[in-house]
């Protein structure tokens, strides 16, 4: 069964972090669920006007409308109504709220990434962040060439090439070009990124496993826009699970084991690291 993929969608980021090996994205756009929203129906209108007549609002003109003083009486039904209003929109939230959750997490494919890479994505991190080190372009292996060893080392192992591979392979690599500058890249990378990268060169063409294996903490949550039967997940599971093992059992030789310090601009003092 093959696989197909969509060209990955992203709305505009308002801030992007990576804390150990999660990277976190922050957008712009609130996306507000039917659950949140009234109907229109009769019933709502005449709750509405039923609040705006409490709250002394015309409805016709919006303005604030004189009331009668309240008696003792009045003020007391008052104060049950607003308890027992309150109450409920608690229960509506605790109720809500899970339920919200449950959703966003059924959608999302899980992918184990193995304790090694895992280690490596810390690595990384912390090299890139907190050391000011680049990883120098262009790499060698890139991942275009990763890949294509992934489909040799599985044709050699299954016997043929099948399509789902050949079309997983190729939806990596769509998704690692498309989303590489918008969210895998630290703010301290992009100028290598502005330098290294032209309009008619592919990005998985000049970087490396390092940068292909975040984007694998980022996958699931772009998978979740792509509409997926149950079946073909599973499988799909699978076979990403089966690459990163693959990453893994190459570990020594796909990825760096040090990283390099960025270029100083002449006239700068000795020591400082920009």
């Amino acid at each position: 069964m093959a696989l197909k993929f969509t060209k990955p969608r992203f709305k505009k980021l308002k801030s992007a972090k990576m804390s150990g090996d999660i990277l976190s994205i922050t957008f712009w756009d609130e996306w507000v669920d039917a659950g949140r929203l009234m109907k229109y129906t009769e019933e709502n209108v005449l709750k509405q006007k039923a609040l705006d007549k409490k709250k002394g609002v015309n409805t016709k003109s919006g303005r604030s409308t004189q009331s009668k003083p309240k008696t003792s009486a009045d003020t007391k039904v008052d104060k049950e109504e607003i308890k027992n209003t309150a109450s409920k929109g608690k229960k509506r939230k605790a109720d809500s709220g899970p339920e919200k959750e449950n959703v966003s997490a059924e959608k999302l494919i899980k992918i184990q990434i193995p304790s090694t890479l895992k280690k490596q994505l810390v690595d990384d991190w912390e090299l890139v962040t907190q050391q000011n080190k680049l990883v120098k372009l262009p790499r060698s292996p890139t991942i275009d060439d990763i890949l294509t060893k992934y489909l040799d080392y599985r044709s050699k192992k299954d016997g043929m090439m099948t399509d789902s591979v050949g079309e997983i392979l190729n939806g990596l690599r769509c998704y690692f070009d498309k989303a590489l500058r918008v969210m895998l890249l630290y703010k301290k990378e992009r100028q290598q990124y502005d330098e290294a990268i032209s309009d008619n060169v592919s990005p998985s063409s000049v970087y490396g496993a390092e940068h292909l294996l975040r984007l694998f903490v980022k996958l699931p949550e772009l998978l979740a826009y792509v509409k997926i039967e149950e079946e073909t997940q599973i499988q799909l599971q699978q076979k990403l699970l089966d690459f990163l093992k693959f990453l893994q059992k190459n570990q020594g030789t796909f990825f760096l084991s040090a990283y390099d310090s960025p270029k100083v601009s002449e006239g700068s003092g000795k020591g400082k690291d920009n």
